[in-house]
């Protein structure tokens, strides 16, 4: 018996049991790793797996150089490109589009005319497909040239209004109306919107615009507005004796402009930069300024820095008058210039406008290239009412207050 016993095989004892390994919780799970009895061609993947991780995170789009603040603004490339145009795009838009994105065309009255014009070209040249209508596929046509033009740069508020009409009068076009009869139509209710809100506009606000100048008068105005400086120029054609101040900013320095054209019709006048603003404001005994669009709270959308000449106008209770068309009236309302504007091209601030730099050794001259530094260019500001003293329109002089009551009636 006890040598069957010693020979039988002893049974492990509960300490000498093996413990099973415990397993990692899957939180805590080890990095993947190749498998002891893999290849080198699958420990080759699974090594060019994790790099090629590094490397699509290495490759992401750099961070826009913008601030967070304006992030939400579209960024448009410069310098400005046909290249990506859709086919469908009519010629005379194209080169438009380019224009418009390079500033050789700029201003709201200014834009809505070139654009106005280049789709009577594009009604012109347009020929209806077969198995449809006009006034159902013209829109459609219209709709890729305004596509394009918007890429190219934003839309104004005057453009919107006047698609608006287009658009409406297309929409009431008899279907049974020969292409060409619908298409003078067409054409012809164009020249109207152009003789009526634009042209016919204008003169009846110099009409009204001549009674606020007077013998002695000092008037500031900002940038280049094409109402005041029309303005400006029948006031000296009438024989009134005024000066003239006109305030100015980079980059765009629109103010020179503006300036060639009084001096040369004769008028005296003054320029200076707008960070001279508080000094020269002490001349002026009233302030003119042009618009892009005025907002239905009363508030007045126009180029950066109008707000600042407008407080500091205010400050010292001078009159600060807007010029403006009906059809820059917009039902839009903003309360700030952050929620809703337009980035101009950052390299104006680092470079004059041919291209040269502004100072070789600052270190503007490679700004992209340096860590935490953002140009920002805003193109618009917002003006609040309280520092406007009224408007002159083709419908007379009204008070800001009075912008919804325009609206409503004119239906724009």
């Amino acid at each position: 018996m006890s040598n069957s016993a010693s020979s039988s095989p002893r049974l492990p004892s509960a300490s000498n049991t093996p413990k099973p390994k415990a397993k990692a919780p899957k939180s805590e799970k080890p990095a993947k790793q190749a498998p002891k009895n893999a290849g080198p061609g699958k420990a080759a993947k699974v090594n060019n797996a994790s790099k090629g991780g590094a490397a699509s995170s290495s490759s992401t789009p750099a961070a826009k150089k913008i601030s967070p603040l304006f992030a939400h603004l579209e960024e448009r490339e410069y310098p400005a490109t046909t290249a990506q145009a859709p086919s469908g795009v009519h010629p005379c838009v194209r080169s438009l589009g380019l224009q418009f994105a390079e500033l050789k065309i700029c201003g709201s009255t200014a834009r809505c005319l070139a654009m106005l014009n280049a789709f009577k070209q594009v009604i012109e040249d347009y020929q209806t497909p077969s198995q449809t209508t006009l006034c159902r596929h013209l829109p459609t046509y219209l709709s890729i040239q305004i596509s394009y033009l918007v890429s190219m740069r934003p839309m104004a508020v005057t453009m919107g209004n006047a698609i608006r009409f287009l658009k409406y009068h297309i929409s009431i076009l008899d279907i049974d109306l020969p292409e060409s009869d619908a298409k003078g139509q067409l054409i012809e209710k164009i020249d109207e919107f152009i003789r009526d809100r634009i042209t016919a506009a204008d003169r009846l606000i110099v009409q009204y615009g001549l009674q606020k100048i007077q013998d002695g008068d000092v008037v500031l105005t900002y940038a280049c507005s094409s109402i005041v400086k029309t303005l400006l120029i029948a006031a000296h054609q009438a024989g009134i004796q005024f000066r003239v101040i006109v305030i100015d900013s980079r980059p765009l320095l629109e103010g020179l402009k503006l300036l060639r054209d009084l001096a040369t019709a004769g008028l005296a006048c003054t320029y200076a930069y707008i960070n001279s603003i508080s000094s020269t404001m002490k001349e002026a005994t009233k302030v003119f300024l042009g618009t892009h669009a005025v907002l239905a709270n009363g508030a007045l959308f126009s180029r950066a820095g109008t707000a600042l000449v407008a407080m500091t106008a205010h400050r010292r209770n001078i009159p600060v008058i807007v010029f403006s068309e009906i059809y820059k009236f917009t039902e839009r309302v903003q309360l700030d210039s952050v929620v809703m504007n337009e980035l101009g091209d950052p390299h104006d601030l680092a470079a004059h406008k041919d291209g040269s730099p502004i100072d070789p050794a600052a270190s503007l001259t490679n700004w992209k290239s340096v860590n935490n530094l953002n140009l920002l260019t805003l193109m618009y500001d917002v003006t609040p009412t309280e520092y406007l003293s009224m408007a002159i329109t083709e419908v007379g002089m009204i008070p800001f207050t009075s912008v919804p009551v325009v609206l409503r009636e004119y239906r724009l």
